[in-house]
């Protein structure tokens, strides 16, 4: 069983910090600082829980002056380095939560702490109270970092703006009007960076939940243009490839499925305890004279607990079929218990998706 990400702090960990931050602050009292952070409630956090509860405890170990105690931890930083600890370490993502917690009102000394703290590790998390309490002036600090020497800042300025970020607060007044977005994007769109590319991509994603109409004008006008686009243009409408999104099925090549048929679709698993899996089988059958490239998925209709149906769509493949073929589909779909998705006893569905077309659906039964 992998090993939770809430164990990375160890007292290992809190050693390596500590020795770092006596060459900053020689009187920090060590010996304080691990009782209160391996207190009694400590085993029941969560990694988050954690990070906040470091965070705590090292403002009880400073002083009351936010500014003097950010200057200490980018000292803290520059000596870590020194010692050879890597940049992106998630073990030190307490330090943006630092800035988080206690910054809010420090506008400029957040703001510039983050722009070096996100050297060492992101600060996505951090920048996104500052960009609702200051929202003018933190995009416009967020577009100037696009154009920043270092990759982790200009990551920044796309992942940190992101209007639905994952395990992040969601930014509303982007969600609403993502428009102040798009010159962030469009300065990172061909960046030599792969991370910065993907958050660009995942950017475009998000907008597109609540704004589809811009990012399929921005998707029509950067594809094409090259190898490391057109990767990201795809990438950033994974969503409205799920969705069937006509315009942007034809913007990849998805086009008429008028010749293509679903034959001998057979549920081999009509009955599944949670814990196993559906079984099916079909043949895809391209009539026509012309290959055809086809998206091909599966949709699933989970049972709720409320007693309606809530459809996942999963990809098979995306290819070129043959004319006059046959092609026979095996798949397998796994119900094991996850922390992420509940799984309710009762009516289940299938169905195929040929280029965001769905065809007929098929019962099967989730039981105990």
């Amino acid at each position: 069983m992998a090993e939770l990400l809430k164990h990375i702090y160890t007292h290992e960990f809190f050693e390596e910090f500590t020795v770092a931050l006596q060459k900053i602050v020689p009187d920090f009292d060590t010996s304080s600082f691990f009782k209160q952070i391996f207190d009694s409630e400590w085993k029941n956090r969560e990694l988050k829980q954690r990070m906040r509860h470091i965070t705590i405890v090292l403002q009880h170990h400073l002083s009351l002056d936010y500014i003097k105690n950010i200057d200490v931890l980018l000292k803290a930083i520059i000596q870590l380095q020194k010692e050879g600890v890597n940049e992106n370490s998630l073990e030190y993502m307490f330090l943006p939560d630092f800035v988080e917690h206690y910054g809010m009102d420090h506008y400029d000394a957040s703001i510039l702490a983050i722009e070096k703290i996100t050297q060492f590790t992101s600060c996505e998390f951090a920048i996104r109270p500052l960009l609702i309490k200051y929202p003018k002036k933190g995009i416009q600090q967020m577009k100037k970092w696009s154009q920043h020497k270092h990759s982790m800042v200009r990551r920044l300025s796309s992942e940190g703006c992101r209007p639905r970020l994952p395990w992040a607060m969601a930014l509303p007044f982007l969600k609403i009007d993502p428009t102040a977005i798009l010159p962030i994007l469009e300065n990172l769109k061909n960046d030599e960076s792969e991370s910065v590319r993907r958050s660009v991509a995942n950017n475009l994603n998000d907008i597109a939940k609540d704004n589809p109409d811009i990012v399929i004008h921005l998707a029509k006008e950067w594809y094409k243009k090259s190898k490391e686009t057109d990767w990201l243009v795809k990438h950033g409408c994974r969503t409205l490839l799920k969705q069937g999104n006509a315009e942007i099925m034809n913007l990849f090549g998805f086009g008429d499925i008028q010749h293509i048929k679903i034959d001998k679709l057979q549920i081999l698993t009509p009955k599944i305890k949670i814990g196993g899996r559906l079984e099916f089988t079909f043949q895809l059958n391209n009539t026509g004279n012309s290959a055809s490239k086809l998206r091909l998925e599966y949709g699933l209709y989970y049972q709720k607990a409320n007693g309606s149906l809530s459809k996942k769509v999963f990809k098979i493949s995306e290819k070129i079929y043959p004319k006059k073929s046959i092609t026979v589909i095996n798949r397998k779909q796994s119900f094991k218990i996850i922390t992420t998705r509940k799984f309710h006893t009762g009516l289940h569905q299938l169905s195929i998706i040929i280029n965001g077309n769905e065809f007929e659906k098929y019962n099967f039964e989730l039981t105990l």
